[in-house]
């Protein structure tokens, strides 16, 4: 009895140097002098996917995923492609009644205009369409039914709040959605791996969010010949960005969220923006500089 008492002792002292071996001592060191003063409230995740060494910064934390959570959407709407209620063909009619304002193009169309469900999740993606984001989270049938998709994916904080019931007091904090730095990085490795819905969804998915037009953050630091996808999220208090890039010695994916900022301008030198710039530049320069 001794012996097998002892014996299973091994096996958890093994299987926690195991564990802590996963985290990246160099990086986090590196991130954490970096992240040193920053005037609000910070949290990051980088795993690369090939050695599976990690860093986590108050990963599990909850921030505010401002357009962040277009990737929740997608995914939502892709469930409902998957069941065939709706087509990446289907044709659809803009009303102006939809202009909301903020960032993109459809509030710029012209009332009538035909379009299609592609093109509206290109722009939800790519320049981050607020217009098009709320048309699809309705057809994706809201945070009722975007929620429990990312339950069953194990993202139980990544959660849509706006227009959701029984959500209203999450929204005053955390606004449209809400995730956590390993949560939504997860959900980007996930859909690498072709575990989100289907494979050929996943694939679909991908393709969609290789193509960003706000490009000025940590795509800036990673040279342009490599493929990534991405999605940035910004309000007056918060700035955020997941990343996964295709680097030449392993896929890393990062995310690093803000929230509380002190410097809520919308200029390029922004504190969170320079900040995620130079993050960003760290951790290429880790793997691969």
């Amino acid at each position: 009895m001794k012996k097998l008492i002892a014996f299973c002792c091994l096996i958890f002292v093994i299987i926690g140097n195991s564990q802590a071996q996963k985290i990246d001592k160099k990086l986090t060191a590196k991130i954490q002098q970096e992240i040193n003063g920053f005037r609000g409230d910070i949290g990051i995740y980088v795993k690369n996917l090939k050695s599976k060494k990690e860093v986590r910064i108050s990963s599990d934390s909850i921030f505010p995923t401002a357009s962040i959570v277009k990737v929740p959407l997608l995914v939502g709407i892709f469930q409902k492609i998957d069941a065939n209620e709706v087509q990446l063909d289907q044709k659809f009619i803009y009303s102006d009644k939809r202009t909301y304002g903020g960032s993109g193009l459809m509030q710029f169309y012209k009332d009538s205009a035909q379009t299609d469900l592609s093109t509206m999740i290109s722009l939800m993606l790519t320049y981050s369409d607020n217009v098009t984001s709320i048309w699809i989270q309705e057809l994706a049938g809201g945070g009722q039914t975007i929620n429990p998709l990312m339950d069953n994916l194990g993202l139980k904080n990544t959660k849509v709040n706006s227009r959701t019931a029984g959500r209203e007091d999450i929204w005053k904090k955390y606004g449209w959605g809400q995730t956590t730095p390993y949560e939504i990085a997860h959900l980007f490795e996930l859909i690498r791996d072709g575990k989100v819905i289907s494979e050929k969804h996943s694939d679909k998915m991908y393709r969609f969010l290789k193509n960003q037009f706000y490009n000025e953050r940590s795509l800036s630091q990673i040279p342009a010949i490599y493929a990534t996808i991405s999605k940035t999220g910004s309000v007056n208090d918060a700035r955020g960005e997941v990343v996964l890039v295709n680097a030449p010695h392993g896929d890393i994916v990062f995310s690093i969220l803000t929230k509380n900022n002190k410097d809520q301008s919308w200029t390029k030198d922004n504190e969170a923006e320079n900040l995620t710039r130079r993050i960003a530049k760290i951790i290429w320069d880790h793997f691969e500089g």
